[in-house]
């Protein structure tokens, strides 16, 4: 956005030449006195009487830094300046999100619909009764788009709004950009999201925008002289600094064997991802669970051969390369099908290409360390291991592959993880089942990782979708199904999988968008079509035990 893109047009504030360091507004109610220790003049300035619309975030105007010589008044006709909506110029953007219950079948809505159920309670698209708001986004929104419907708003406290929405089918909210958080569905307006990496503030409804504005002749005369760049330092920018946003895409199990490769092999190393790539690729960091080590001496995929000893041909991982991978998850229990040599190798070819790995290495101690990332300011970790019975796993103190579960080792390593800063992500090769409620050993374990700290826990094991849940403030998803996996034959439920994107900003976990795939062969997949989707979602938010919202 062009905040200060008219340098003329007040070429506003600061008075900054005289100066004496700013003084702090905690609110149109507390209003700080004028600073009078102004450098003597010819002409002593006159006092800069700002009104801050009433409607204001509290971020906004605990932000607002005062010059010497300004002061806050608290009704607008004694002012001879003032803060308010408006887009000449802009100077403050704050970012809002339409937000609904989690299990929400509504992905994205129009902009038309929005304010016209807005203005008359109905649509034909936007599957809720009710908004419950702060009184401060109401008046705000009231202000932008006049008044509400009878009876749509409901206010409420912000600490409250989540439990009322969840807590009533069909209570939507409206809140700061800055207050998201995992339990809300973040819902697109014209396909564009605030949790999105493409997210393009200036294209969205609501992004709210406010200006100063002079009233005063004098007023604009003794400011007209001074340098409106320096407006930053009194106005706050945004809510949203898209340098301080994370996205990770996990996804569940990849195993580039049998009718995998064969198709591979035929049409093309990159053939799997052809038609998901793009979102895939998005991702800031892409953790991909390969399962299977790559051998030089692995032999041609062979349809007709029922073993399940698995390995991969060395070219395969050119897949791996094009979708952008940037972690790869070892948990995985077929790395035991492979001979000490080829694991080292399979983990110097990750080592090669920048990517991070875990859950697998040398040696057991190599293979117990999590992976510690930061981006953008937020430091991510990953930490897994591989929960079947003993006989899955394989990293002793001399030989290569993946560790077995030891909670001994995990209660200290998580905990640590979180008192040094880090979000950990643990993800699991669990035992495997084909349905789509969590069995009680998972939830088991899924709720240990979460009490140590994790605020992500992903099944890699899964070869279907299965349940969610949120426990204490950590995300639990308990199976996503597969992402590169020959399963296709095995049902309909194999076919479906889900793709987790996690949204972290500012050093906090925040959002989480379910992208839902549908296998055509046993190689390729693609977005699943609405009807698809809605029915994947509803299956799996009733194995959640969650009450599904239209």
């Amino acid at each position: 956005m062009k905040i200060f893109n008219r340098v003329g047009l007040y070429l506003l504030i600061l008075f900054l030449a005289s100066c004496q360091g700013p003084v702090q507004v905690s609110s149109t109610s507390a209003l700080p006195s004028a600073v009078s220790s102004v450098p003597p003049t010819s002409t002593p300035a006159s006092l800069v009487k700002l009104w801050l619309a009433p409607y204001l975030p509290d971020a906004v105007v605990s932000s607002i830094k005062l010059p010497a010589n300004w002061k806050v008044v608290p009704n607008q006709d004694e002012s001879n300046t003032s803060f308010s909506l408006g887009n000449s110029p802009v100077l403050t953007q704050w970012i809002y999100a339409l937000v609904a219950p989690f299990p929400t079948l509504t992905d994205d809505v129009s902009a038309t619909d929005l304010t016209a159920f807005w203005k008359t309670g109905t649509s034909a698209t936007i599957h809720a009764t009710k908004l419950a708001l702060t009184n401060q986004v109401a008046a705000l929104l009231g202000a932008a788009w006049g008044s509400p419907a009878q009876n749509l708003v409901e206010t409420l406290p912000a600490s409250e709004l989540l439990d009322a929405a969840w807590a009533t089918t069909g209570t939507w909210s409206i809140v700061p950009f800055d207050e998201v958080a995992p339990k809300w569905k973040v819902i697109s307006i014209d396909g564009q999201s605030p949790v999105r990496k493409d997210f393009s503030p200036d294209q969205y409804p609501l992004s709210m925008n406010f200006t100063f504005t002079i009233s005063d002749p004098e007023i604009k005369t003794q400011l007209s002289s001074l340098d409106s760049s320096a407006i930053a330092a009194i106005f706050p920018t945004s809510n949203r600094d898209a340098s301080k946003l994370t996205t990770v895409i996990v996804t569940g199990t990849t195993a580039l064997v049998r009718d995998t490769a064969r198709l591979m092999e035929q049409n093309g190393m990159t053939y799997p991802a052809i038609l998901i790539r793009d979102i895939l690729r998005q991702a800031d960091i892409l953790h991909i669970s390969n399962e299977i080590a790559f051998s030089p001496n692995c032999p041609l995929p062979d349809p007709n051969n029922p073993l399940l000893v698995f390995c991969s041909r060395p070219q395969y991982i050119q897949l791996l390369e094009d979708i952008g991978t940037d972690v790869v998850d070892m948990t995985g229990d077929h790395f035991i099908d492979s001979s000490n040599q080829d694991i080292l190798n399979t983990i110097q070819m990750y080592k090669d290409r920048g990517w991070g790995y875990y859950a697998a290495g040398a040696n057991i101690e190599e293979a117990r360390k999590p992976l510690l990332l930061d981006n953008h300011g937020n430091k991510i970790a990953f930490e897994g291991c591989n929960a079947k019975p003993i006989g899955y796993a394989g990293a002793t103190e001399t030989q290569a592959g993946t560790w077995h579960c030891d909670w001994s080792y995990l209660d200290k390593i998580i905990p640590g993880i979180v008192q040094s800063g880090y979000l950990p992500i643990m993800t699991f090769s669990h035992l495997e089942y084909y349905q789509y409620i969590a069995v009680p050993a998972l939830i088991t374990d899924f709720h240990h990782a979460a009490d140590d700290g994790a605020v992500i826990v992903s099944g890699s094991q899964a070869h279907q979708p299965q349940a969610m849940e949120f426990y204490k403030n950590s995300f639990l998803h308990y199976g996503l199904g597969n992402l590169f996996f020959d399963q296709y034959h095995e049902g309909f439920d194999t076919r479906r999988a889900f793709i987790d994107r996690h949204v972290f900003y500012d050093g906090k976990y925040i959002s989480t968008e379910l992208i839902t795939i549908m296998f055509i062969n046993n190689a390729q997949s693609r977005l699943m079509t609405k009807a698809e989707r809605d029915d994947l979602l509803t299956t799996v938010f009733e194995a959640s035990h969650w009450t599904v919202n239209p």
